[in-house]
């Protein structure tokens, strides 16, 4: 990114025969992400939970951009067994993949637990990313100048992880526990990259967050106080999915953005903007809580990365 030069989606190189997952496609940051990459050539996979709007959305990109290179394949990311499916189906497929973009999200619902018994945010916004990246590994070693993106967001800055009650059984409050989540995005993105250096891996994990945006993740969010506020109060200053997705684009596509770095909007408090170089929280950069969210996340998902610890 050049001082004073706002990046634009128009400035995305080439991505044809480039293979690109992308979590939570068929709405806001994602079908944002999905399009973008599609017009530059690149083949995206529509990871989405519900199959049927995804194929809407696939449907939507089709109609601008005739020809445009769209799979739909179902993922449920707070369902470890969906993202164990979704990868072995992915590897049967391709034989490589470039870039994974952890996108997908869940915001401030009342408590509830996933298939494995885990709070809903943390494992549909950390756990199955986590899986996920784990299980694609191979795939993304193989691929052309591969990276993945793990999307955050500034409330991480608000969150610490709830070691001692993950699951929220003696307190839980919706945005905390979301704020959970984030801080969790922002500890694996960097833990990860750290461990692909280690590994001498040609692998990218690169960090992004969208800043203040309008998405159906607050719009839908159960919680009635969470909608009124992001939904409608906040709404008029939000900035469109097409601008809050350029953080993750350039995450993903720039030839300049690095392993470790975190992408966020360059204007007033990180709220909106052109993409430009952020720095994540203290907290969230401590490699001993890397070192500690890894382990769990391990034992947890039961996915073991082929990776030594950072020294």
């Amino acid at each position: 990114m050049r001082k004073n030069q706002r990046w634009t989606a128009d400035q995305i190189p080439d991505q044809a025969e480039r293979v690109c997952v992308v979590t939570g496609a068929n709405s806001g940051l994602g079908l944002a992400t999905t399009r973008a990459l599609a017009r530059k050539g690149g083949h995206v996979i529509l990871a989405v939970r519900d199959e049927e709007k995804g194929h809407r959305a696939a449907a939507e990109i089709t109609a601008e951009q005739p020809g445009a290179a769209l799979e739909v394949r179902r993922l449920d990311l707070a369902d470890l067994d969906s993202v164990r499916a979704f990868a072995d189906q992915l590897y049967a497929d391709h034989p490589r993949l470039d870039v994974l973009v952890n996108n997908a999200g869940l915001m401030a619902p009342p408590r509830s637990l996933s298939a494995q018994g885990h709070e809903s945010q943390f494992a549909c916004n950390h756990l199955g990313h986590f899986a996920l990246t784990g299980l694609l590994l191979d795939l993304l070693t193989d691929g052309d100048n591969p990276r993945v993106v793990t999307v955050s967001s500034t409330n991480h800055r608000q969150g610490h992880l709830h070691f001692d009650d993950l699951a929220g059984e003696r307190t839980y409050s919706p945005m905390g526990f979301y704020n959970q989540s984030k801080f969790a995005n922002a500890v694996f993105g960097l833990e990860l990259h750290r461990r692909l250096t280690a590994a001498g891996s040609p692998v990218r994990s690169v960090l992004a967050h969208p800043g203040y945006t309008a998405t159906n993740l607050q719009t839908s969010a159960p919680v009635a106080l969470v909608k009124v506020l992001f939904g409608r109060i906040l709404a008029p200053l939000a900035q469109r999915p097409e601008q809050g997705a350029l953080p993750q684009l350039y995450a993903a596509t720039a030839p300049d953005a690095r392993g470790g770095e975190f992408i966020g909007p360059d204007g007033f408090a990180e709220l909106r903007g052109g993409p430009t170089r952020v720095q994540p929280s203290t907290a969230a950069a401590d490699p001993r809580t890397g070192h500690r969210l890894w382990d769990l996340s391990e034992q947890l998902t039961d996915v073991r990365f082929r990776l030594p610890a950072a020294l």
